[in-house]
């Protein structure tokens, strides 16, 4: 059987990381007490501080570049939807009259 790696709960391994971030002790002590690896700690201790910081972030901003792309996006399928349906329009001979289609003669 392989070994399996310890999962740890969310909540655990948050109070180990503030423990970290607050300094007040090391992290060999914090591994000794709550038997982790002291790697593991300094990872989620990284992991907690990039948390933290995009917490700050402007959200809004975000969700605004976010919808500005999606606009784009949809301008960019209406107009190719829409020189697809011209193409269509010319190659089948249909008239803009809704008269459905106008039969050319060939010559």
């Amino acid at each position: 059987m392989a070994n399996m790696r310890k999962q740890y709960p969310p909540n655990f391994r948050a109070k180990v990381a503030l423990e970290a971030i607050r300094g007040e002790r090391t992290c060999a002590e914090l591994a000794s007490e709550y038997q982790v690896h002291p790697t593991q700690i300094k990872t989620w201790k990284k992991t907690a501080v990039e948390g933290i910081i995009e917490l700050f972030t402007d959200r809004k901003k975000t969700k605004d570049k976010e919808k500005s792309l999606l606009i784009e996006e949809l301008y960019r399928q209406i107009g190719q939807l829409k020189v697809e349906l011209d193409w269509l329009k010319k190659k089948f001979g249909f008239t803009s009259e809704g008269e459905g289609f106008a039969y050319r003669a060939r010559k």
